[in-house]
């Protein structure tokens, strides 16, 4: 099992430059969440039906938590576990129904903006340092133009992968047979609640996470030279399946497990953990399996001493 980091797929020069650059509108993608956030919002209200509710909660918290969360982030991007081919498929299948992009899309995106907030300094698009309104705009419906941008090299089983090439070009049709089944078992309602409404509230509470989660909250850690450092978001811990303990992520960007504290609620963890006692799941990394890193340094003990993790992280220090 490789293990990423986060950014070891791309490769930067001394000309390499994470502060330079230009927001500009990206039509595809703002046309995109444009058309869900408009439809929810026009269409869903005179649509309601408790079972198209229901729908929308069931599938959000699914493509959240096994989709997004588990396999994008935490298996295909970070590899922070192993797992057989076919639940690795199933899992990144999952996370493309959110509705953000392609799996090599999201990897770009990621690996790209987690070696721009290690630099020293770097774009404030990278950090969300733009205002509320300002920063949904950008980071909604704009794309980031670097002047000189690294390399981004994709490894060789993913390069060759032909799942994840026909996902990567199909990523947003992949709505239409869900619409099409919803429609034929709910009508409209389940159209409208179980995919508009379901993407829009996704990528949106996507978005609001990573906002709050580089601008404020509480600390444990921080990683020394970093120009963007990551804050844990309580209230948003389970809705976001454990992707808002966010200071630990970025202080063990290669763990499996994101909440580390008691009350740190964390779903995809969870979720891995059942993976793993099925057989399903192996190699799963956690903090002190990591390497040392001489840049991250305990800004405060907000935890019982006495809690195994804790006890573990300051041997691990």
């Amino acid at each position: 099992m490789q293990l990423v980091a986060g950014s070891e797929r791309i490769v930067a020069t001394p000309a390499s430059d994470p502060v330079t650059g230009h927001v500009r509108w990206a039509p595809a993608k703002s046309l995109w969440i444009g058309t869900m956030t408009l439809a929810t919002v026009l269409i869903a209200p005179f649509v309601f039906t408790w079972s198209g509710f229901l729908l929308f909660l069931g599938t959000s918290a699914v493509t959240l938590c096994l989709g997004h969360s588990v396999g994008m982030h935490r298996r295909l991007i970070h590899g922070s576990f192993g797992c057989p081919r076919w639940l690795e498929y199933v899992c990144v299948y999952l996370g493309v129904l959110v509705g953000m992009a392609g799996p090599i899309g999201m990897i770009r995106i990621h690996d790209l903006r987690d070696w721009a907030q290690r630099q020293s300094a770097c774009h404030g698009y990278f950090g969300h340092r733009a205002g509320f309104w300002k920063d949904a705009w950008r980071q909604l419906h704009c794309e980031l133009v670097l002047s000189h941008p690294p390399s981004f090299r994709l490894e060789p089983r993913l390069q060759r992968d032909r799942v994840y090439a026909i996902l990567e070009r199909t990523w947003m049709w992949q709505q239409l047979p869900w619409a099409v089944l919803f429609f034929a078992l709910g009508g409209w309602s389940w159209v409208i609640w179980g995919v508009c409404a379901r993407v829009t509230v996704c990528v949106a509470g996507h978005w609001l996470v990573g906002h709050y989660a580089h601008r404020q909250g509480d600390q444990s850690f921080v990683v020394e030279g970093a120009s963007v450092q990551g804050y844990n978001v309580k209230l948003a811990g389970l809705i976001s399946m454990g992707e808002s303990w966010h200071n630990n992520h970025h202080a063990f960007p290669g763990s499996a497990r994101l909440g580390l504290y008691p009350g740190e609620v964390d779903l995809g963890w969870w979720a891995v953990r059942s993976f793993e006692r099925f057989g399903l799941a192996w190699d799963v990394v956690t903090p002190e399996r990591l390497p040392f890193r001489h840049a991250l340094k305990v800004v405060r003990r907000s935890h019982p001493p006495g809690c195994s993790i804790a006890r573990r992280l300051l041997a691990w220090r």
